[in-house]
């Protein structure tokens, strides 16, 4: 499967936590930690999602919101990742900042410029990672392929 989602992120479904419309998919990531992914019932069942089953999170680098750890806010995004910024690329209007998180998931974001520069974000400073739970987008993963 070939995607333009540049965070894709290996895991087996935890926990299924069924509602009217929509289920909360809990998934434990292969390398630590965990995801929560709101998908709608009948996309449950159509990819057949159950406890184990392997599956692979996408996530738009758009979709990824930076905070900095020492403002001491709470927020509502489920999927909260603390990390420290590898690198990052500066564009004409928006940047793209590179985060190993603490669990050891590499995960791209993409900012304004402008958020870049008031929140003094550079190469090694701390930051946290938000991702709605709504934002992430499910794939199964077949078995016998790598992706």
């Amino acid at each position: 499967m070939s995607v333009s989602a540049r965070n894709q992120l290996h895991g087996k479904v935890s926990a299924i936590h069924p509602g009217s419309i929509n289920d909360e998919i809990e998934i434990a990531l292969d390398k630590g930690g965990r995801l929560v992914s709101v998908v709608t019932s009948s996309s449950r069942l159509r990819l057949g999602l159950e406890k184990g089953k392997e599956v692979i999170a996408l996530v738009k680098a758009p979709w990824i919101i930076l905070a900095s750890e020492d403002n001491g806010m709470l927020f509502s995004a489920r999927n909260q990742y603390p990390g420290q910024v590898t690198s990052l690329e500066k564009g004409a209007v928006n940047a793209t900042i590179h985060i190993l998180t603490d669990e050891g998931s590499n995960l791209t974001a993409v900012i304004t410029n402008e958020s870049m520069a008031e929140m003094d974000i550079s190469e090694g400073k701390r930051v946290v990672a938000l991702i709605k739970a709504s934002s992430v987008l499910l794939a199964v993963k077949q078995p016998g392929t790598s992706a």
